[in-house]
């Protein structure tokens, strides 16, 4: 959380428990410690997309957040929180659904429980092709009601169920005032939501805006992940390599090891060795030989010797999967789905050398194929928890779930570990990692920009 320096009254990020020092934060950045609150509306976008055919997933990414909504609500301020959940807009047939399943109701009735407030969802009118198209004002008794304090705070429909959330035009503009007429001011708790669609980024040219404490905690851990202490390891999976190619190149440059897992590790392989691996694309392995020539000379990619190689994706069949060695591969040679890394790999003393004398940890990454295929990964997070003096960041989304679901103690450990932290966004860390600046993402700037022009204007 970020502190006042009473010596020389720079604001820094800095706790004595994370062992991380002290860490400027941008002083641009308005902060919602600074914002006045009282008797205020106050629009809290959070990063709730939690939600799965209707059921809650894992609930991090709503706790982070409370700390947030109680500094609002302590402070005299009444807030209207609202999140995207999943993606109900069909690029093919260019229509929102606004199904159930991708409700926040879930995330209502979690917060119902869990602080023993009553939140109130408006339900507005939905058509058929570009789901809500106007916030009507049947929300106006709610907020009402808000202000005299009968319901505890008011929970927005899915935002990407209004026609002007990622819209570009007409639709964005009415939505954007809309939206804030309904508040005085906005906080943005969201930093896995990056992309700069109305309620993360466009909502802030009209009301004053600030970071929540969420927010803050990320931009001030995601520092440390640029600026890490040595030796640095990452670890970084994913399914398309040509998505994580930017990532990749600025990763390259910090780390001393990267660890490689996924089809962007069968595609590098497919690029190094010659080898035809099922389900990787011609188009990758051209871009991956940039990366192969690269460490030629320099050396940090920590190969994953033993692999599983399977048949099929659809499970993990008697007779239908094998271990295979990379030792082995020649030019020309073709396989099978390559599915996990064998466990044995993160026993090669090249490896626990590497994991053993980090000082950081970087981890965005499902080494298999999930949920047959969880070796690989189940081992790698008990070989980097080993380290017990590395600074370990674990990213969002998949990464966090197969954690928890792999090592459910080990996880609830994590949490109230120093050593650990656990990033809401996997993603907005990476866009983070390429663009080389926090404060240079679109809805932080959006934050920043809103902070100068108000001053400007009084």
């Amino acid at each position: 959380m970020a502190k006042y320096n009473s010596e020389n009254g720079l604001r820094v990020g800095y706790s004595v428990e994370d062992g991380l020092g002290p860490v400027e934060i941008d002083p641009r950045l308005p902060l919602l410690q600074e914002a006045d609150l009282r008797d205020k509306v106050v629009l809290l976008r959070v990063d709730h997309n939690v939600v799965k055919k209707g059921k809650i997933l894992d609930q991090y990414r709503i706790d982070v957040t409370l700390p947030t909504m109680y500094n609002i609500v302590e402070r005299g301020g009444r807030p209207i929180i609202m999140t995207h959940i999943g993606r109900p807009y069909d690029k093919k047939t260019k229509t929102i659904s606004t199904c159930q399943d991708e409700s926040v109701d879930a995330v209502v009735a979690y917060l119902q429980r869990k602080l023993h407030i009553k939140f109130a969802v408006p339900r507005f009118s939905t058509t058929e092709k570009n789901g809500i198209l106007d916030i009507d004002t049947s929300i106006n008794w709610l907020i009402h009601d808000l202000k005299s304090r009968k319901i505890g705070g008011i929970y927005l429909p899915n935002t990407r169920w209004f026609a002007g959330e990622e819209d570009k035009g007409e639709k964005l503009d009415r939505f954007v005032i809309q939206l804030s007429a309904l508040a005085d001011v906005y906080v943005n708790d969201a930093f896995g939501s990056w992309q700069p669609h109305g309620s993360t980024y466009h909502i802030a040219k009209y009301l004053p805006s600030y970071a929540g404490l969420c927010m803050q905690g990320e931009l001030y851990h995601v520092q440390a992940v640029l600026n890490p202490s040595k030796p640095f390891v990452a670890i970084v999976a994913g399914a398309k390599y040509d998505t994580k190619i930017g990532p990749l190149k600025e990763i390259y440059k910090n780390v001393d090891k990267l660890v490689l897992g996924g089809l962007i590790y069968n595609t590098y392989l497919c690029a190094k060795y010659g080898v035809k691996i099922a389900g990787v694309e011609d188009s990758d392995i051209e871009l991956a030989k940039e990366l192969v020539e690269q460490d030629k000379t320099h050396k940090k990619i920590l190969e994953m010797q033993v692999l599983v190689e399977s048949d099929t994706l659809d499970g993990r069949f008697e007779g239908k999967f094998r271990t295979i060695d990379i030792k082995d591969f020649a030019p020309g040679q073709t396989y099978k789905y390559v599915v996990d890394v064998d466990p044995v790999s993160f026993e090669k003393d090249e490896v626990e050398q590497a994991m053993n004398s980090a000082k950081t940890i970087f981890v965005n990454a499902v080494m298999g194929l999930m949920p047959h295929f969880w070796h690989g990964t189940s081992k790698m997070d008990e070989v980097i928890d080993k380290n017990r003096s590395a600074q370990k960041f674990f990213g969002g989304g998949d990464t966090l779930q197969t954690f928890k679901s792999l090592h459910p103690a080990l996880y609830e450990a994590a949490l109230n570990n120093v050593k650990y932290y656990l990033f809401t966004g996997g993603g907005t860390v990476l866009k983070v990692i390429e663009e080389g600046d926090p404060m240079g993402l679109a809805t932080v700037k959006a934050l920043i920009d809103n902070k100068e022009n108000y001053f400007k204007s009084i």
